[in-house]
């Protein structure tokens, strides 16, 4: 099989394409993770505290005579944390869902009478 033909084979395989819709779908949700921390979250939470500081935004916390910015790595850790709880809550939300479809699935229905003399026969007929 020539390189070329496995490797076609390899790239149009289902699990690489939907690995590559997660990677865009990811790059879009880390906008609007980004969005949130820095316009929702970091005005609403840290405003006191950036205010006592003299700072009008978290990435101007550095390290005074150094380029250390620890504000953004502060920004970094925060969406970090919002999206490991998003993604918690979103599996959390599939796996209940899978829950109920299998105990629905396994459910097995009460036979009904015709079945239950049916089964009577059978049973009868083996002795």
């Amino acid at each position: 099989m020539g390189f070329a033909k496995e490797f076609k084979e390899f790239a149009m395989r289902g699990s690489v394409i939907d690995l590559a819709v997660g990677v865009v779908i990811g790059g879009a949700f880390n906008g609007i993770v980004k969005s949130l921390v820095d316009d929702i979250i970091t005005p609403a939470v840290l405003t006191p505290a950036l205010k006592a500081a003299h700072l009008a935004d978290l990435a101007q916390l550095v390290i005074p005579g150094t380029a250390i910015k620890y504000g953004n790595f502060i920004s970094q850790i925060l969406s970090f944390i919002i999206v490991a709880l998003v993604l918690f809550m979103v599996i959390k939300a599939i796996n209940r869902m899978k829950k109920k479809e299998e105990e629905t699935a396994s459910a097995t229905p009460e036979p009904s009478n015709q079945e239950k003399l049916l089964i009577e026969i059978r049973d009868a007929l083996k002795k």
